[in-house]
């Protein structure tokens, strides 16, 4: 199988050196509209391929696509990797719109190829055992997922902060709790140009159940935080930490009816407190291993177009919300 990656400066030489390393890949290409940036990946991987256009990489031999580029450009350059017969690895976000999402959904199931998003962060191995945690019912009913996703900068031209951070507690919290968000509402500011720098997001479900993020890039820390409680048991998971990235908390509230003045009784149940064993192999190396595999055997990947849909669609949705004061826009 041969891969080109098209895109190559901040994840793009990921993209590479993962590849590279992946079972059942023969060749793998790149290109850049920057010569500088071909050359760096080109001084560390010296028998790498290289295009002159991205028209030769969609008319060459090349099995499959991984775009790194900017979110404006996903959704023109990946329509013409797909309509060239290329099966997609895109970065997240998917595309600009829950149009071209869909518009890149059923054209690769048109044409029998893998539709695939980078959400990386489901692959890594805390998450993979907090979704084991919840689908085993060790939470029991989940009442809230609350995410912080913070730091000073990187300022992106062509999105606002909800658009660069949120996706990836958005696709975790999809992944974990599998249910169909209803609606959602957000509020955001700017300060340093006219996209949004800070903004709170909160989507709602048909349940009791709320998720909330919060995702800014003014804060003086970086803090990448996730907390679930359930009826049961609660989960922090903090990927700042350099190890017990996950843990796993007994406490919570149990209600007891009894007759008298007071008719409901709430008691707080403190208990321990456990770290479990996570792997740590690189999340991006399960994640290319998915990719190959699922053109391999035409099978759904973790992350596919229709999950990165999902994603996408409480994003514009979010935005709606901004323009309109945090008013509730229903999914």
């Amino acid at each position: 199988m041969k891969i080109a990656i098209v895109g190559l400066g901040y994840w793009g030489p990921n993209l590479v050196r993962n590849f590279i390393a992946t079972s059942g890949i023969e060749e793998v290409s790149c290109f850049d509209t920057k010569q500088e940036r071909i050359g760096v990946v080109r001084r560390r991987y010296p028998h790498i391929k290289t295009y002159s256009t991205y028209e030769e990489v969609l008319k060459s031999d090349v099995d499959a696509i991984a775009l790194a580029t900017p979110v404006s450009s996903h959704f023109q350059l990946g329509k013409k990797a797909l309509e060239s017969g290329k099966h997609l690895l895109i970065e997240k976000p998917m595309a600009s719109s829950v149009r071209e999402c869909e518009e890149l959904v059923t054209l690769a199931a048109k044409n029998n190829l893998i539709l695939m998003v980078d959400h990386t962060f489901l692959y890594t191995g805390a998450v993979r055992k907090m979704e084991e945690c919840i689908t085993q019912g060790l939470l029991g009913d989940i009442y809230y997922f609350d995410s912080v996703r913070v730091n000073l900068g990187l300022f992106q031209h062509d999105v606002n902060v909800i658009w660069d951070l949120a996706p990836h507690d958005i696709s975790i919290m999809d992944y974990v709790l599998k249910q169909n968000p209803v609606a959602v509402s957000a509020i955001g500011s700017h300060h340093i140009n006219e996209t949004e720098d800070v903004a709170y997001l909160t989507v709602h479900f048909e349940s009791e159940l709320l998720a909330h993020f919060h995702v800014n890039w003014l804060a003086p820390v970086k803090i990448r935080r996730i907390l679930i409680g359930g009826s049961k048991q609660m989960i922090l998971y903090d990927d700042m930490q350099p190890s017990e990235k996950l843990r796993v908390y007994d406490k919570g509230v149990d209600i007891t009816t009894q007759e008298g003045i007071y008719s409901t009784l709430v008691q707080y149940r403190t208990g321990d407190m456990y770290a479990p064993k996570i792997d740590d192999v690189e999340a991006l190396s399960l994640l290319t291993s998915d990719f190959v595999n699922a053109i391999r055997t035409k099978s759904k990947p973790l992350a596919d177009g229709v999950a990165g849909l999902r994603v996408v669609r409480i994003l514009e949705a979010a935005d709606k919300s901004i323009q309109n004061g945090g008013k509730l826009i229903t999914l």
